[in-house]
């Protein structure tokens, strides 16, 4: 598929109006995304993620370089040979309706995040119990020594929050719309307008650690009074408001606009995400035809990961990185296990004889596809193309960020408002070993959105928990992204690493592979 322009004459030239000029106290912020949802246990989604992180405290923060370390903890100690946790919190933690963090709010959040995510399963299935013996202490009790808790507890895809135990007593199937956290920023729920603005400000109890900042662990600073987040959902119109002054910093500009941005003097662009992430198509395991391996394999073959690449980041090739499978550990014994999988061209006809021998007989398929996430939308238009160009009936269904969010948590028959395919990104990081792979876990109906039942992943997956041997672990990562090529839990689209750009009034933010407003001043 030939690259297609997402710039109109507008969106290219700058806006011929002078700075507005934002209050020095105030940070304007351009998402990725619309912000649909407030709830980051409910969903994986980026900006749902980011503002939560501004919003909740967890237990465990991590560093740039992926580190495990106590955030909402004092300390904590392990006992009974690795199968006894006692963690102690911090003084001086406070909710945002002026109630104190206790030790059972915690341990109520704790209690819905690993119903809701991949990893809380993981705690689950070594977990004899949670326990709160007094206002600060935490105990977690397992049947059997987990030396990657902290890591666990620390992941940022779907994270930890800790919540009011009253806010934590909802339905995990069920959205928080009210935000109380204990972080350093208070959501501002009056002005929230949904998928289009959000503000937060200062929480003033906040106490910071007293130690440097790092991705979300350390000294939380907050160094400015207000963040406001403005989405905008042309791409154009987002960098010339950065250059014009009206906003501060974009999370992701499109490739394309990158270097108008770098000739501006007031301007920074940069990579602050190392890692990047892994575009990924995902499969409907409930729903045929894509309940079917062979056709899922057959979708595999179909999708050339370089035109997907390029179709996103085609003005910055540099930022990307192909052939990728579904582990990015460094070890090319693992890495390139399989890879054959996505590089493998093939003709029309071979791929229709692909499709023929699955068993594919016209079935509709329907691809959810976002339109206001310029990355998802370029990547859904490769995708729709390619298997269109295979013979596939595909019933692509454009629609908001939002509306994705909410289609694709239903597991019902695609007569009945269910799906087949959608697009979407996991990072990098939680992929360089098989803990917190989310999208890799094949446990059914508590596996992540798509459901697949893998069982032979899942059986590599707790050997490679249960075993300290480097060698066997190596050897099961191996074996883990092997099946994962011929079982096809999602189908990798290739791993692209975006720019952010922000005006020189505001002080460069942490790296990491999530935005973080704590230490950022402006003026």
């Amino acid at each position: 598929m030939k690259r297609r322009s997402l710039l109109t004459g507008a969106a290219a030239m700058s806006l011929a109006r002078p700075a507005i000029g934002a209050n020095a106290k105030t940070l304007i912020f351009v998402p990725q995304s619309p912000l649909a949802s407030l709830d980051p246990v409910w969903t994986s989604a980026m900006t749902t993620r980011n503002v939560g992180f501004m919003v909740y405290d967890v237990l465990f923060g991590r560093d740039e370089r992926m580190n495990p370390k106590p955030q909402m903890l004092e300390g904590y100690t392990v006992e009974d040979d690795g199968k006894r946790w006692v963690m102690k919190l911090r003084e001086n933690l406070w909710f945002h309706d002026g109630e104190k963090v206790l030790a059972r709010d915690c341990v109520a959040s704790l209690n819905r995040w690993r119903q809701r995510d991949p990893g809380g399963a993981t705690l689950s299935a070594r977990l004899d119990a949670i326990e709160a013996p007094d206002d600060r202490t935490i105990v977690i009790r397992l049947k059997k020594p987990f030396p990657a808790l902290p890591t666990l507890l620390s992941k940022f895809q779907t994270a930890a929050v800790m919540m009011p135990s009253r806010l934590a007593a909802t339905d995990p199937h069920k959205q928080v719309t009210t935000p109380i956290g204990s972080g350093p920023f208070r959501f501002h729920q009056d002005e929230y307008v949904i998928g289009s603005f959000a503000s937060l400000s200062r929480f003033d109890k906040y106490v910071p650690r007293d130690e440097p900042a790092s991705f979300t662990s350390g000294g939380h600073r907050v160094m400015v009074d207000r963040v406001e987040w403005k989405m905008i959902p042309d791409p154009g119109t987002a960098a010339n408001a950065l250059l014009t002054g009206e906003v501060d910093w974009l999370e992701m500009p499109l490739p394309d606009l990158v270097p108008m941005l770098q000739r501006s003097p007031n301007v920074v662009t940069g990579r602050l995400d190392d890692w990047g992430f892994i575009s990924q198509l995902r499969p409907n395991h409930l729903n045929p035809p894509t309940s079917t391996p062979a056709f899922r394999r057959a979708l595999m073959a179909a999708i050339d990961q370089k035109e997907v690449m390029e179709a996103m980041m085609g003005g910055d090739p540099e930022g990307t990185i192909t052939p990728m499978g579904y582990l990015a550990t460094g070890k090319p014994e693992v890495d390139a296990a399989g890879i054959e999988g996505v590089t493998k061209r093939r003709s029309v006809a071979e791929l229709k004889a692909m499709f023929a021998e699955a068993g594919y007989n016209n079935e509709r398929l329907v691809l959810l596809h976002t339109t206001d996430q310029p990355f998802y939308n370029a990547a859904t238009l490769v995708v729709a193309d390619s298997l269109h160009r295979v013979g596939l009936n595909i019933d692509d269904q454009s629609m908001d960020w939002g509306t994705v969010l909410q289609r694709r948590a239903s597991r019902e028959p695609l007569d009945k408002g269910g799906w087949s395919l959608f697009v979407s990104v996991t990072p990098v990081p939680e992929y360089r070993d098989p803990l917190l792979g989310s999208l890799l876990r094949a446990n059914g109906k508590d596996a992540w959105i798509g459901w697949p039942d893998i069982p032979k992943i899942e059986a590599a997956y707790s050997a490679w928990l249960d075993t300290g041997d480097p060698v066997e672990q190596t050897r099961l990562e191996r074996e883990i992204q092997l099946t994962a090529f011929d079982q096809v839990p999602f189908i990798p689209l290739g791993r692209y690493r975006p720019r952010a750009a922000w005006n020189r009034t505001i002080s460069a933010p942490l790296k990491g592979p999530a935005p973080v407003f704590w230490n950022v001043s402006k003026g």
